[in-house]
């Protein structure tokens, strides 16, 4: 069951903002409300580009049905996991906790790390040149 968890980014993101929250309230720094604001609104932003889906798998692990470029994969090939950051350090702003957002950057290593290249090493055996093309064209990130 844990394993199965530690295998869902949402998991990590729950812990990384927990984590985040906590940090945040053992160093207490003073916060612009306006910072508080471009928290809910990079909260927004991550939430709205998370919902956006594509038809094929978001599970990680499982093999794509489709190559998707089109939509947020024109910017970035990895558009919800950036979300995810971006709605890390949203929360953090938001909740101001600035203290939390050490963790973004970890968060964003453990990411690619567990989870991006093996994705990228999926998609690089079932869509071959394809994918080679469009990983020349588009950042991993932003």
């Amino acid at each position: 069951m844990i394993a199965r968890l530690a295998g869902l980014p949402p998991v990590w993101l729950a812990l990384f903002a927990s984590a985040g929250a906590v940090l945040g309230r053992l160093v207490p720094l003073d916060l612009p409300a306006a910072l508080r604001g471009l928290g809910l609104l990079l909260v927004a932003a991550g939430l709205a580009l998370t919902m956006w889906r594509a038809r094929t798998t978001v599970m990680p692990g499982r093999r794509p049905e489709a190559l998707v470029t089109a939509g947020p994969f024109r910017f970035s090939r990895n558009p919800i996991y950036l979300a995810d950051v971006i709605l890390l350090a949203g929360l953090m702003l938001a909740l101001a906790a600035p203290a939390g957002l050490v963790t973004v950057p970890a968060f964003a290593l453990l990411l690619q790390r567990r989870f991006i290249l093996r994705e990228e090493a999926v998609i690089a055996a079932a869509f071959g040149s394809a994918y080679d093309r469009y990983r020349m064209q588009v950042r991993r990130w932003i």
